[in-house]
């Protein structure tokens, strides 16, 4: 308790554009290396790069999305430094004037909120992908990636946590993947983060040394990661050692960071403005077109769930985690819009369960909006009990058709006639006389013993509610 952390992140976020940022190469993922690399790409003599409009506009989106001021100016600098994998010998970035600056996040943790100060977010190139597995004392070069455009977005040290540090990291993927400006596979590496970690005295207003935790690119390990290169640093001062600046790898198989290279500093990179580019200009007349085309974003959504569904802020939040869930969500209720939390319920419990069975994203339900809504239907009219409803939703994720041709097939329409419920509420009471004494001997437990065996009777078919009412009544008047 005597030490604080201090976190800042540094997302590469792989723009959602057909080809490259400064040359018309396709961007897909998963191509045979080095078959989508134009002579841009490789650094060829007398190629010049073309900036590529899409990518800007991506980067408007977000700027509008966090709050941030958009340049009406910026410009391109080249980062200078030697990698294989970057064949022109220096990386074509942004540096003194960022497209975005400024802005945030705002965060949860438990019951906590917190917002996230943004520094800024600018425009880049992704470099090559050194290959290393399946060679023998050689490694090998796919450019592939090389001139990938990505969003570089860096916050301020607000995090004191790897807790915060990971809930900032799923509502920056929520928002660029609702966005429409990333696909977020993180696998693929689309969304990848840089841990900036230090530690340093409580009360001290000293920032510690910092290290940085390169490509991390999944949450658990981000969190994993964070978590012990906090110890690490402690230790190390604790031993009287000091935390040297650099750059660090995690090794997920040894729940370990190890050291990479010295952290170099803006200096080391010789940053100077690209002579090849012309300064990125952006008018308000573009800002405000893309402003009219941005969706409802999470937060605004959020709220509008609990103040026009009543929902809760937990079910808001669940359903608004996704866009996909909550598109999915307003799909249902433009066929049942009558009972918005029985939809909320249904949305988040079993078709979530059951997708997350089968590992399947939303978008690939078998049961779609409509059809769900179409059983809540038969719910909300007392045509099917909850239990009659979950094997009537199997039966539908199995491919057998719609709720109402399930209902016919299977003959599992709920029974709701009164004079048929108290017949058999009759036979039970009569059949079960022990239960019944047990019952006005305070036993709550025989109560409950009765309604099973009345729905037992009913093959499970009669209607829980009226079955409660008829009891009791039953019960209370002695017959």
């Amino acid at each position: 308790m005597t030490w604080e952390v201090v976190i800042g992140l540094e997302t590469h976020t792989q723009l959602s554009t057909r080809s490259k940022i400064f040359s018309g190469a396709s961007t897909a993922f998963g191509a045979a290396p080095n078959t989508q690399a134009s002579a841009v790409d490789l650094a060829l003599p007398g190629v010049l790069p073309v900036l590529n409009r899409e990518a800007v506009a991506c980067a408007i989106k977000f700027g509008l999305a966090v709050g941030a001021t958009i340049a009406p100016r910026s410009i391109f600098a080249r980062k200078n430094y030697f990698y294989p994998d970057l064949p022109k010998g220096y990386q074509i970035s942004q540096y003194e004037l960022p497209v975005v600056a400024g802005g945030g996040l705002k965060i949860r943790v438990g019951e906590n909120e917190k917002f996230i100060h943004l520094t800024r977010a600018h425009l880049e190139e992704d470099a090559g992908k050194s290959l290393h597995e399946g060679f023998t004392d050689v490694s090998g070069i796919d450019l592939n990636r090389a001139g990938t455009p990505l969003l570089e977005i860096v916050t301020e040290p607000d995090m004191r946590s790897a807790a915060e540090a990971v809930a900032y990291a799923k509502a920056l993927h929520t928002l660029v993947v609702w966005l429409g400006i990333c696909d977020g596979n993180m696998q693929e590496g689309s969304f990848r983060c840089d841990a900036n970690v230090s530690v340093r005295r409580k009360g001290d207003e000293k920032l510690g040394t910092r290290c940085e935790i390169k490509n991390v690119n999944s949450f658990r390990f981000l969190e994993r990661a964070i978590e012990y290169e906090i110890r690490r640093q402690i230790e190390l001062i604790e031993d009287g050692g000091t935390v040297v600046q650099e750059t660090r790898l995690y090794d997920a198989d040894r729940d370990e960071t190890r050291s990479m290279r010295s952290k170099e500093d803006a200096m080391d990179y010789r940053y100077f403005p690209d002579p090849d580019l012309l300064p990125l200009m952006i008018s308000e007349e573009w800002i405000a077109n893309i402003r009219k085309e941005m969706p409802e974003l999470p937060d605004a959504k959020q709220a509008r769930f609990q103040s026009e569904y009543s929902l809760s802020a937990y079910d808001a939040a669940t359903l608004t985690a996704s866009k996909a869930v909550a598109d999915y969500y307003e799909r249902v209720l433009a066929k049942f819009r009558s009972e918005p939390k029985l939809a909320a319920n249904w949305v988040t419990g079993d078709l979530s369960a059951a997708l997350n069975r089968h590992e399947l994203e939303i978008g690939a339900s078998p049961v779609s909006a409509a059809a769900l809504a179409g059983l809540l239907k038969r719910i909300a009219d007392g045509t099917l009990s909850g239990k009659m409803a979950k094997d009537v939703f199997d039966a539908m994720w199995n491919g057998e058709g719609d709720a109402d041709a399930i209902i016919d097939q299977r003959g599992l329409k709920q029974m709701s006639d009164s004079g048929a419920i108290e017949a058999i509420v009759d036979q039970v009471l009569a059949a079960n006389p022990k239960s019944v004494e047990e019952f006005r001997a305070g036993k709550e437990k025989a109560f409950n013993a009765l309604v099973g065996q009345v729905m037992k009777a009913s093959q499970g078919k009669a209607n829980p509610a009226q079955v409660n009412e008829v009891l009791k009544r039953k019960l209370a008047a002695g017959t």
